[in-house]
């Protein structure tokens, strides 16, 4: 066997592992990843506890080390068995893997005293790798879709949201005015922003009779306001889902990444490449 044969088969076995979650070994790779990732995320926000990072300063540093070998050699693994690494580099899981990296890296060339702060920030940016954790929910894909689909008529609806806010904000600045603390249209807005989304901090509150009737319209056109986005939402969700049930299984293409098959497809419709068998599927 040559050495390219070798490689390629070592390719084709990682590429099963990392990315085929239908598998054994698959399935066994993203929980020790998930399990790996949770551990890590709970070391950083331990290390932001002033007491446990000042005794236990030199564990957690080296907890945070092997963490970061960890997930290096997971990063370049994942672009080593697959056929098109910029396209994993450049994708919304490569970039999440790689900002997961990047603030450990930092934290050795910015050591001089005044840097300190921007230090604690790419400490805390670690946090980041949560996200890795994106991946390995089945259904996020669908939230996703879901959300891009609404994403049109959600920002549209937000918008007149914006004009009712500044209405609103406008007309209780000239009812009350400075003297009641409206100082300005921004601060009135700031209180419209507050009073419809029914948050109700009460730090600026109308004295007026007519100001205070206002409010009682602004409260209770939030609650039939919140209640817009959330059917966007959910009817693009539902329509989301019917799509899913007609489609498919999870099975990821090996050369174009592309998630989602047909439950009797043997190869993907975007590239032609073979796709692995469904377990218990017979090859024709």
């Amino acid at each position: 066997m040559s050495t390219r044969t070798r490689i390629e088969k070592l390719r084709h076995t990682l590429y099963q592992v990392i990315y085929q979650a239908n598998t054994p070994a698959g399935k066994g790779f993203d929980i020790a990843l998930m399990i790996l990732i949770l551990i890590s995320v709970l070391t950083i926000t331990l290390d932001s506890v002033a007491d446990i990072s000042q005794r236990y300063e030199e564990q957690l540093a080296t907890a945070e080390w092997v963490f970061t070998a960890l997930f290096t050699v997971e990063y370049i693994l994942r672009i080593f068995c697959i056929h098109r690494p910029i396209k994993y580099i450049i994708s919304f899981y490569g970039l999440i893997d790689l900002l997961a990296l990047v603030p450990s890296y930092l934290g050795i060339f910015i050591s001089d005293s005044h840097y300190l702060q921007v230090i604690r920030i790419l400490r805390v940016l670690r946090i980041f790798r949560v996200l890795k954790l994106v991946r390995f929910i089945n259904q996020s894909n669908l939230l996703i879709n879901a959300l891009m689909a609404s994403r049109l008529k959600i920002t549209i609806f937000m918008f007149t949201i914006s004009t009712l806010l500044v209405i609103f904000g406008s007309a209780m600045y000239l009812i009350e005015g400075p003297e009641h603390g409206f100082a300005n249209i921004p601060v009135s807005i700031y209180w419209a922003v507050v009073t419809l989304t029914t948050v109700g901090f009460g730090d600026i509150t109308p004295q007026t009779d007519l100001g205070r009737a206002l409010s009682a319209v602004v409260m209770i056109s939030g609650y039939a306001i919140i209640a817009v986005p959330t059917g966007i939402f959910t009817a693009e969700l539902s329509q989301e889902m019917k799509r899913k049930n007609t489609r498919v299984d999870e099975r990821v293409c090996s050369k174009c990444r592309k998630i989602g098959h047909e439950m009797e497809a043997n190869y993907c419709r975007i590239c032609g490449t073979e796709l692995p068998r469904l377990a218990g599927k017979k090859s024709g």
